[in-house]
């Protein structure tokens, strides 16, 4: 008598083949793709919620010369002197965000006065030698609290690089600025300690000067943001 070989009819109670090595990997993988591809899609909204909110960008102050003046103001024994230089250009750009700034406010040494051409001329040749030296400069690295866009007035402070008879010096230059639109003007008001810096000493056994001049930097002009790049 044939004994009947087994079969799946046979053995109804059997359990199913289990996948192989392959059969998992190929499931963990289509996993870890649905994963992938959910994420992408999350990050890329995201990221379009960003685009959508962009930081303030840099702001540029350009200064009008013409309405734009540095006076000063030196003490003597005898009297006070009084004059002025004119500005002669200046740009600055500013990041609020950090406070990074490049730019100068360049003064036209040749152009300083103080309504005695005697003295004038002893200033312009024996202690500015404006005509070798003819320009006065600050640049501007960093600027201490502006805002984008900015409050109507601000107290801020300029770090940067006095140059003055071929030196550079560093200095902090406190100032006031208000904004009126895309108008600003400025006062900033700082100590220049020339005789200290190199500059000859004015005084004379009828007059002494004092070894530091007060000045009185008075600007205007336009601002406006950078250009977005392209």
């Amino acid at each position: 008598m044939k004994i009947p070989s087994p079969s799946t009819a046979a053995y109804p109670s059997d359990p199913p083949p289990r996948p192989n090595a392959l059969q998992r990997g190929t499931a963990l993988l289509i996993v870890a793709l649905a994963i992938a591809i959910s994420t992408c899609g999350v990050l890329r909204s995201g990221a379009a919620f960003r685009s959508g909110n962009p930081a303030p960008g840099k702001l540029v102050f350009s200064v009008d010369a013409a309405h734009s003046t540095l006076h000063w103001t030196l003490d003597t024994t005898l009297h006070l002197v009084h004059g002025t230089f004119a500005v002669k250009q200046g740009e600055i750009t500013v990041d609020p965000a950090t406070g990074d700034a490049t730019g100068e406010i360049v003064v036209d040494a040749t152009s300083g006065k103080t309504d005695n051409d005697s003295r004038d001329k002893k200033m312009h040749q024996e202690i500015l030698e404006s005509p070798k030296f003819p320009e006065i400069a600050f640049r501007v690295n960093q600027i201490e609290g502006l805002t984008a866009p900015p409050s109507s007035k601000a107290q801020i402070k300029l770090h940067g690089t006095f140059t003055i008879h071929g030196a550079q010096h560093e200095m902090v230059v406190p100032a006031e600025v208000e904004f009126t639109g895309d108008h600003w003007s400025g006062a900033a008001k700082f100590v220049v300690p020339y005789i200290a810096w190199g500059l000859k000493n004015p005084s004379n056994f009828l007059l002494k000067a004092s070894p530091t001049v007060d000045v009185d930097l008075e600007l205007s002009g336009a601002q406006h943001p950078t250009a977005k790049a392209p």
